[in-house]
């Protein structure tokens, strides 16, 4: 029978992942807003382009952080990551 244990530094890596993306979920829509509270500011672009970004990026690293996370606790240490092994 396995011994199945959780991974620590995987896991401790997914949750690192997903502080980041905590911050960043807050970090995009701000910056949206004050992109969108003066439109006619020659900042409006640049703030636009890159809040979307963030929160494109917040968004992908919630999703990899889970999967991270669920990795770990879940899939042998010994095995590759691919689960159909």
């Amino acid at each position: 029978m396995e011994d199945r244990k959780t991974d620590k530094k995987e896991l401790f890596k997914g949750i690192k992942t997903m502080v980041f993306a905590l911050l960043s979920l807050f970090m995009g829509p701000i910056l949206l807003s004050f992109a969108f509270s003066k439109p006619d500011d020659k900042l409006y672009l640049p703030l636009l382009v890159l809040g979307c970004a963030i929160c494109a990026m917040a968004v992908f690293m919630m999703f990899k952080g889970i999967r991270t996370i669920m990795n770990s606790m879940f899939y042998n240490s010994n095995k590759t990551q691919n689960p159909t092994n």
